[in-house]
């Protein structure tokens, strides 16, 4: 039996119901605060990664599933194409590609699959969903302005909260500006020199090729010695520290709450200024549901004009998990199975459920080689509220047998009033 790779799953009924909950949620909050959606390519080139997420990083150096894309002719040189890891340097390739910096400031959002070679664990995929959005444009759009940050961040927990998510923590950080990271990343190293030897075997060679990256480790033997490393906040200039500042004071004018965690730090190259984390203690020791910050270098980075941005990504099936509600509770099930009974019926009872869907009920259909019991069994298994018995007697006189199958009341409608029955007492 073929069964699907490694790190992937398939997302089946009633699962997929509480998918659909949220990314019609997801796309209610974005729509109140106008953003538009983006859809780019699943893979794209590779040195658009390397560049833009970082060759240091893990991502770049581990966990990208890449390959050459030849021509026709073997001596045909190809082009290095990746399955898109993350989707922020997609948006702003695409943002570049497309010269969007004409529309002003773009607040740009997508939903889709991301692609990492890791360690499949709990609620972490090799094919793992994404939702995410990005605020871009020219710093004379606004783009850099803390108000940019406060909002991002609003609206997240306006989101979070809509989904039914509650008990989550908002931790946030401020990474300075390149400027800053390199006097923190010099005084980081000169740290580490002397207990580096003690450390995991990704932490010597982050020492040597990213110290900010130390951060990131959640090795338990490490942690003793991360709590004595400098920290960012010690390092950040004016401009940093006086934006930074500006973002907590809209964040408590609007009353979302957030703890300053200044060993927060984000996993990829190109974050600058305010870096965020909203955790949940459902998820267990791997709690974030979800993770973002500002990046006003990345499209001078790939090659394009200054376009300062801040955006997020939600681990979508680490989202799910969070929900308190079961999959089975949303599922919207059938109104009315209709159970046709003898030959023939199958046509008639098609056409009265073409006529039920049109008023937006949800209708299951039956077949006429199916006793009335097993209508009844089938109608039950699907969860319908009701049955509707279509036979010879019933088209004739034009009104059906409706049988509510919990109360177990049954009445005679007329065909021109069943949808406002069924409606009624839904």
């Amino acid at each position: 039996m073929i069964k699907s790779p490694r790190g992937t799953r398939d997302l089946l009924p009633p699962d997929t119901a509480l998918w659909n909950f949220v990314e019609g949620a997801v796309r209610d909050v974005f729509r109140a605060y106008n953003f538009h959606e983006i859809r780019t390519p699943i893979f794209e080139s590779t040195e658009l990664f390397a560049r833009g997420v970082g060759e240091e990083t893990d991502i770049v150096a581990k966990e990208m599933f890449t390959w050459e894309d030849r021509g026709r002719a073997e001596s045909d040189k190809g082009q290095s194409l990746t399955l898109r890891p993350e989707n922020t340097a997609g948006v702003v390739r695409a943002y570049i590609e497309h010269k969007l910096w004409d529309r002003g400031l773009n607040k740009l959002f997508y939903i889709g699959p991301q692609f990492r070679r890791e360690r499949p664990q709990k609620g972490r995929y090799r094919q793992f969903y994404q939702i995410g959005a990005e605020v871009i444009g020219p710093a004379t759009a606004g783009s850099e302005s803390p108000a940019r940050d406060a909002e991002i961040l609003e609206l997240l927990a306006t989101l979070l909260d809509r989904v039914g998510i509650t008990g989550w923590t908002l931790e946030l950080n401020s990474v300075g500006c390149p400027a800053d990271r390199a006097q923190f990343n010099e005084a980081l190293r000169k740290a580490l020199e002397p207990v580096a030897a003690k450390m995991c075997a990704d932490c010597q060679r982050r020492v040597v090729t990213n110290p900010l990256r130390v951060f990131d480790c959640k090795v338990p033997e490490d942690q003793p010695i991360i709590e004595t490393l400098p920290r960012i906040s010690q390092f950040l200039d004016e401009g940093c520290r006086k934006h930074f500042d500006e973002v907590q004071e809209i964040l408590k004018a609007v009353g979302v709450p957030f703890v300053l965690n200044d060993r927060l730090v984000r996993g990829l190259d190109y974050y600058t200024r305010t870096a965020f984390e909203f955790t949940h203690g459902a998820l267990g020791a791997q709690n974030a549901i979800l993770g973002g910050g500002r990046y006003d270098g990345l499209s001078e980075a790939l090659g394009g004009p200054a376009a300062p941005g801040i955006g997020f990504a939600i681990g979508e099936d680490r989202l799910v998990m969070s929900l308190p509600q079961s999959a089975e509770s949303a599922i919207r099930k059938p109104d009315i199975y209709i159970a046709p009974l003898g030959a023939g019926m199958n046509r008639e009872a098609a056409r009265l459920a073409r006529e039920l869907r049109r008023h937006g009920l949800v209708v299951d259909l039956g077949d006429e080689s199916f006793r009335l019991k097993k209508s009844f069994e089938a109608a039950d298994k699907a969860g319908a509220r009701y049955i509707l018995i279509v036979g010879e007697n019933e088209v004739k006189a034009d009104a059906f047998a409706l049988k509510h199958l919990a109360s177990g009341e049954q009445v005679t409608v007329p065909r021109g009033e069943l949808a406002a029955r069924i409606a009624k007492s839904s």
